[in-house]
């Protein structure tokens, strides 16, 4: 049951408004960065938020992973989205991929700020 969580918190973002407010855009990056981070896409729900008074509504995009998961959320009226990445180690050590993933959607964000953390979970 050993795994790594991670999760991050962008600011500032500076992507392409849509990335914030497309769901089948942003599931469709999402699934893209899955596959070229070397894990493996088993299942996927992508949603677009209706528009709220101050602006389009954000989405959310996850996708299974026989790994595990990773969901992105974002928030388009603060240019903020965030990130959580788990992966199970069970069998192999999918850290490395788990951290690319998050700074390939890292990098499809172009955010000012980010807050990251990590967490190893489960025992040896």
């Amino acid at each position: 049951m050993q795994g790594l969580h991670l999760t991050a918190e962008l600011y500032d973002c500076q992507c392409v408004q849509h990335q914030l407010t497309d769901a089948a855009d942003l599931g469709d990056a999402v699934v893209q960065a899955v596959n070229a981070s070397g894990l493996t896409p088993v299942g996927k729900l992508f949603h677009t938020f209706p528009p709220a008074p101050q602006g389009p509504g954000g989405v959310t995009a996850t996708v299974l992973l026989a790994e595990s998961h990773v969901c992105v959320h974002t928030w388009p009226e603060l240019c903020a989205v965030t990130l959580d990445v788990y992966v199970c180690n069970l069998n192999t050590d999918n850290r490395p991929q788990a951290r690319n993933l998050l700074a390939r959607l890292e990098t499809l964000f172009q955010p000012q700020r980010v807050n990251r953390q990590e967490l190893t979970r489960g025992g040896p």
